[in-house]
């Protein structure tokens, strides 16, 4: 995760200082851009995702005071939306408990940081979250599983968000390449294997979505299960 994408940063002229401003602005980002304003406050952080609830296509991070606003290119969610059927389908063809939480979002008032993952996946804490409602950090673990999409940028400065609120894996796609991190020690290290989903590899998500971009989704799966159960 290390390409640079259009940043539209904070301007004094601009005038952005509460989630109002901040609404406003984010109604112009184009595609693949992102708005990023410092100095931004936790409690305007929550109105303004309040305020995006009408607006789900929108990513929203913040660190510490720093709010990024992501406008993602098109294809962005139908990624993400082919990854949840190839963990689905390895799941069940290895008897693994999944469940995939999408776009939620992740946030401690008290770590001052939050993030909306362009996917998220329960494996090894399924159990603990299956029926649940208002599924939050204050209840619940993380995901085991976090994933970053990202076709126009970097998402790496993400990683400290995510290792701050204990996430154990995340996944980085940026259409022509897929890694793994695992965290150990409140940072991340890339692994060639999933820890959370033993045997799946970044090469074997890859090749399933170059698949689909061949032959379609219900195609690429069929022969994803099958290489699966080889």
């Amino acid at each position: 995760m290390s390409r640079g994408r259009r940043i539209v940063p904070y301007n004094a002229l601009m005038n952005i200082t509460n989630s109002q401003n901040a609404f406003a602005a984010a109604a112009h980002l184009r595609p693949g851009s992102a708005l990023v304003i410092h100095d931004f406050g936790w409690e305007d952080y929550e109105q303004l995702l309040g305020a995006f609830g009408d607006r789900p296509g929108l990513r929203v991070s913040y660190d510490s005071g720093r709010l990024e606003i992501l406008s993602p290119s098109p294809k962005h969610d139908t990624y993400s939306r082919r990854l949840d059927l190839f963990v689905a389908a390895f799941c069940e063809v290895r008897g693994l408990r999944c469940e995939c939480y999408g776009s939620a979002t992740w946030k401690s008032p008290k770590l001052g940081k939050g993030v909306e993952a362009d996917a998220c996946y329960y494996v090894r804490n399924a159990d603990r979250v299956i029926g649940g409602e208002d599924i939050g950090l204050d209840t619940h673990p993380p995901p085991d599983i976090a994933v970053e999409i990202d076709f126009t940028g970097s998402s790496s400065m993400k990683l400290s968000i995510y290792g701050a609120l204990a996430v154990p894996e995340v996944w980085g796609y940026e259409g022509q390449s897929f890694v793994f991190y695992t965290l150990k020690e409140g940072s991340y290290s890339e692994i060639p294997a999933s820890l959370q989903l033993p045997g799946l590899t970044p090469t074997m998500l890859l090749a399933a979505l170059e698949d689909c971009d061949a032959r379609g989704s219900i195609a690429a799966v069929k022969a994803f299960r099958r290489r699966l159960g080889e």
